[in-house]
């Protein structure tokens, strides 16, 4: 394998996520402003967020199979096609003047479930373009797609906004997917050996959208602490930040300043990918990942208690600073842990485990928000959390942030204070690849062992 011509391959790739990234985030910031705009609501920006989530979370698996039996390529173009699709479907709600809530649902569902196959697709062929002694920073630079999305896409939404509109922002969106397809497909993903471990787990459709369960059901530490640590991690976190949105417009009162701090939040978790790239991360790597959620969470919690547009990017930035190292750190554990041609299926698996209560953290979120925290700003026992959090308006959301945020600083810590957890990369084997025959030789020698057609 040409190591250089991999690594091209690689860094193609994230050129051409970020491009698109780029559009997708215009649109959804042109869409969620306008949305809390007309409702001042934040329920249905969290209701939003939980039908995105809802297909990976009950399908995943089978996304998961289709990258591993797949060439990995047409399963990322499909999924850019399909999302494109629902860009265009929004596009067309917009232009005839007849958007209602109900379309915005609609499209978020059809996106999420061509996007589910995306990330089990790209993250499975990190692998193969990528040797693990470059893993970590190349998982680092991939880190770095969404902020630095994050940071071009307001500023090109707010130019372009007064010029095109709303209906040509989508356009762009749509016109990026399109380069995303044609530019995956005209690479070369070397496809994985066949180990043993994969031979075992062969079967149907259905069989093998649960082998990443049975896989990890082998691999019991590791199905632990996704499932009773980063699950509990992200519906903490995701259920603060479906308040992101609302809470900074009802803070600062200035949809120009929710772009700025969205794009301040992106250039800290650029500098922490930056970080990342440079370091490499500490071994063993779980010392990169506990100490970086505690900051976070931590940052989270000062997020709650600021009252100004500056205090609040200050915290955005620190909040993001540790998440590529966090990430990266372990993605690149699991890519070492798991066979490359199971990790279409496992990665599914884990992802559908580290996402399984954030549903209910979305729904949960923005009813806590609209009908019991914000309501309650200034009643009767209100003053025993003013001094942190203050009385007006958006006080009640900052609440549920600072909350969220001790919780899980406090949470991580105790987690990371277990022996278990801080020797899990040394219990965890690490992936060999034993009695490995590539697929193709594979499907020639199965051929040449059938009798010849009559």
């Amino acid at each position: 394998m040409d190591q250089k011509k991999t690594l091209r391959t690689f860094y193609t790739l994230i050129l051409t996520q970020t491009f698109s990234l780029i559009g997708s985030q215009m649109t959804g910031l042109a869409v969620a402003i306008k949305v809390f705009s007309d409702t001042d609501q934040a329920t249905p920006l969290a209701v939003a967020s939980f039908l995105g989530t809802l297909p990976r979370l009950v399908s995943a698996g089978f996304a998961g199979v289709l990258a591993d039996r797949w060439d990995r390529r047409v399963v990322m173009a499909i999924s850019d096609a399909g999302q494109a699709v629902g860009t265009l479907l929004l596009m067309i709600s917009f232009a005839s003047g007849e958007f209602q809530l109900w379309h915005l649902y609609v499209v978020i569902l059809i996106q999420s479930v061509f996007g589910m196959f995306q990330s089990p697709a790209f993250e499975a062929s990190v692998t193969m373009l990528v040797p693990d002694e470059h893993r970590d920073r190349a998982n680092a630079v991939r880190q770095l797609t969404g902020p630095m999305s994050g940071i071009v896409a307001p500023i090109l939404a707010g130019l372009l906004f007064t010029v095109i509109g709303a209906v040509g922002v989508m356009a762009i969106d749509i016109f990026t997917f399109v380069v995303a397809v044609i530019v995956v497909l005209s690479v070369h993903i070397p496809r994985p050996e066949q180990t043993d471990e994969g031979r075992a787990m062969q079967g149907n459709i259905w069989q093998e959208s649960v082998a990443g369960f049975r896989y990890l059901w082998t691999r019991k530490r590791l199905l632990l602490f996704q499932a009773l640590h980063v699950s509990l991690v992200n519906f903490l976190i995701g259920g603060a930040f479906v308040l992101n949105t609302p809470y900074i417009i009802t803070i600062t009162d200035s949809e120009a300043a929710l772009g700025t701090l969205m794009g301040v939040m992106s250039v800290g978790a650029i500098v922490g990918g930056v970080i990342m790239g440079a370091w490499g991360g500490t071994r063993p790597r779980i010392h990169t990942i506990m100490p970086g959620i505690i900051a976070s969470g931590l940052c989270l919690a000062f997020y709650g208690v600021s009252r100004s547009a500056v205090s609040m990017g200050a915290s955005l930035f620190l909040l993001m600073l540790p998440i590529p190292m966090i990430n990266a750190a372990l993605m690149s554990m699991m890519q070492l842990k798991i066979p490359p041609d199971l990790q279409g299926r496992v990665f599914s698996a884990l992802q559908q485990v580290s996402i399984l209560l954030n549903p209910l953290a979305y729904l949960l979120a923005g009813t806590l928000a609209d009908h019991v925290f914000e309501p309650r700003v200034g009643d009767a026992g209100w003053d025993v959390v003013e001094p942190l959090v203050g009385s007006q308006a958006g006080s009640g959301m900052g609440l549920i942030m600072l909350v969220c945020g001790v919780s899980i600083a406090a949470l991580t810590a105790l987690v990371y204070a277990l022996p278990a957890i801080q020797h899990i990369e040394a219990i965890l084997p690490d992936y060999k690849p034993v009695a490995a025959v590539p697929l193709d030789q594979e499907a020639d020698e199965l051929a040449a062992a059938e009798p010849a057609a009559l």
